[in-house]
């Protein structure tokens, strides 16, 4: 006699019953193999079925496989955001407190799915090199060691570096990076540097904006630079004529010593605290 199994059918994002897009989810996929699994898919034939399944890492919630009604997939959209939504409702009728789940999804699919501008992979349809191009993009940044780890697991220095490789799928003429080092600690900040150094000198490279309040964060291979203070430009120009000494005092409204090592800057505050404003 074959075992029962839990399941729900969910009607994603809507507001009603019978609208959106329609879910099936096994709440207890353990033990189904892939056969298994496509012939329950193929019974439910709705366009996605989510097998739940218990998480290899003790810090995620769940694993979980996705199957069309003829395949599998590797990652999908709705049915990633379906499946936590009816385990975030298993959890509060059971009584348990928290409401962040960390399912297990891979780097390389958030990597290679920026090319159709969506999280995860769902029904796009990938060339060998749009994965050649991913897999190019995570070596440059230092990250291709990371491509079947799962976001959930990774420090913030190497989501950091995931991000940036998802910025450039898109082959962008201009990468924006607002205080990418922030929360990082010193060898993830220097890995960072590094990796945008390179990033920097690199001609096939796009035109890069970073914004950052420390100058230690600024990699080699930048050219120019602004000092902003309350809206109003400080200094522009040329990196080695904008971040001086006298400068930064202006900007921070404090006495500031700029000094430079190879191509990179360092300050630091010099006699007396100064007034600046918070």
């Amino acid at each position: 006699m074959a075992a029962s199994r839990r399941y729900t059918i969910l009607d994603v994002f809507a507001d009603r019953p019978l609208a959106g897009n329609p879910l099936a989810v096994v709440l207890d996929a353990d033990g189904l193999d892939d056969g298994a699994m496509q012939a329950i898919a193929r019974e439910f034939n709705l366009s996605e079925t989510v097998f739940v399944l218990s998480a290899k890492n003790p810090v995620h919630a769940a694993a979980i496989r996705i199957f069309t009604p003829r395949h599998e997939l590797p990652f999908a959209g709705h049915p990633t955001v379906g499946t936590a939504v009816a385990l975030a409702d298993l959890q509060e009728r059971a009584g348990e407190d928290g409401t962040i789940l960390v399912l297990e999804e891979k780097v390389g699919d958030l990597v290679v799915s920026a090319g159709y501008a969506v999280l995860g992979r769902w029904r796009e349809e990938y060339e060998e090199i749009d994965f050649e191009q991913a897999h190019e993009i995570l070596d440059l940044v230092g990250a291709y060691h990371l491509i079947d780890r799962s976001w959930g697991t990774l420090s913030e220095g190497e989501r950091k570096r995931v991000l940036v490789a998802r910025a450039l799928m898109t082959n962008p003429e201009l990468l924006i990076l607002d205080e990418p080092g922030a929360g990082m600690d010193l060898g993830g900040r220097e890995d960072l540097v590094g990796y945008l150094g390179d990033l920097a000198l690199d001609p096939d490279a796009p035109a890069i904006v970073m914004i950052t309040h420390h100058v230690e964060e600024i990699p080699f291979g930048f050219t120019h630079a602004m000092l902003l203070d309350d809206g109003e430009v400080v200094a522009q120009g040329l990196i080695d004529t904008v971040l001086t000494s006298e400068n930064l005092s202006k900007t921070f409204h404090q006495p500031i010593d700029v000094s430079r090592i190879g191509e990179r800057y360092f300050a630091r505050r010099t006699r007396r605290p100064g007034t600046h404003r918070r």
